[in-house]
């Protein structure tokens, strides 16, 4: 005979005893799971992790504000110099000194930012749209498209950047001493990108070949969808990666490329100021006046670095193998 306290507990219904809950559709849940991220969204994550990519962030948005509002950083006169403070020594007036026209050598380091950054900013977005457009073109048609593309992009990608840029800068920009500032800061950007877009056209086309032939491609051109939708809506959202990888680097080589330009006397001239021509100009005061040389080319490379650690730290966030 069982115990009828036994019984009792055995006889228990279930339902009394506590069980987990299922909320509703839609209902709030504190305890429910993250919405899964995107490439991106992952690649943000990574990226806010990263000491090196907070520290080259800081420093490109210095040099930004620097090009876009350099009123904030000084006051002086970067055009305008008194002869009687020729290479004078940093002081409190002057931190950075005087060059030999008696310039404020801080404020111009300041202003020189405005014309090195544009030109770069211009030339990296210049490149990006015409060696993307022809990338997607020569990707997705194929065929004696991408041949003629192709052959087109192998003979701009033979010419010697330096060589190219001396002769296109030479024949339309000539001695340079009529030309207003504006002026040559378009022929430069033009040499830039003219002989920069194969490399991003090559990188647009290997992108859209591996990507052109995958199940949301032919299922999309399948139920119909036209070039325009394919490549605007499938295409170009899965073949950025690349590009905006190589374009943030490619910032601060056209930094570098656009000093190197001034420096050999073809690229920007006076009245620009850039950190090139202040590195032209600081050459034969090298020993009298070292800082002359110094500071802008510090700037210089301060700024080539950023942009590409920026790059670097964006790449390895968006490679999943890198991780």
């Amino acid at each position: 005979m069982s115990d009828p306290s036994t019984a009792s507990i055995v006889s228990t219904p279930r339902a009394e005893q506590p069980t987990e809950t299922v909320s509703p559709v839609g209902a709030p849940q504190g305890d429910r799971k993250e919405k899964p991220r995107g490439l991106l969204g992952d690649a943000w994550l990574d990226l806010r992790r990263k000491p090196l990519f907070w520290i080259s962030a800081l420093f490109i948005l210095l040099f930004l504000l620097m090009a876009a509002f350099p009123q904030l950083f000084t006051s002086g006169d970067a055009v305008n110099g008194s002869l009687d403070r020729s290479l004078g020594k940093p002081s409190g007036d002057a931190w950075f000194g005087y060059d030999f026209q008696g310039r404020d050598v801080y404020a111009r380091v300041i202003y020189g930012a405005r014309a090195s950054i544009v030109v770069s900013v211009l030339s990296v977005l210049g490149t990006l749209l015409v060696g993307g457009a022809m990338g997607v073109i020569a990707g997705y048609r194929g065929g004696w498209v991408d041949a003629v593309l192709s052959r087109v992009a192998d003979v701009f990608f033979g010419l010697p950047f330096v060589l190219g840029a001396i002769v296109i800068l030479t024949t339309f920009n000539g001695s340079g001493t009529s030309n207003s500032q504006w002026k040559i800061m378009g022929l430069v950007t033009v040499s830039l990108i003219v002989l920069s877009w194969p490399v991003v056209m090559r990188l647009m086309r290997s992108s859209v070949l591996s990507t052109k032939e995958a199940d949301y491609i032919v299922a999309a051109r399948a139920l119909g969808a036209g070039t325009g939708r394919i490549v605007l809506k499938h295409l170009l959202p899965n073949c950025l990666a690349p590009l905006l990888v190589y374009g943030t680097i490619m910032v601060g080589s056209f930094i570098g490329a656009e000093a190197t330009l001034s420096f050999l006397g073809v690229g920007l001239k006076s009245p620009v100021v850039s950190w090139g021509i202040m590195i032209s100009e600081s050459q034969s005061f090298i020993r009298v006046s070292p800082s002359l040389l110094f500071f802008p080319s510090l700037f210089l490379v301060l700024a080539v670095l950023s942009f590409v650690m920026l790059g670097e730290a964006v790449r390895e966030a968006l490679d999943p193998k890198l991780r």
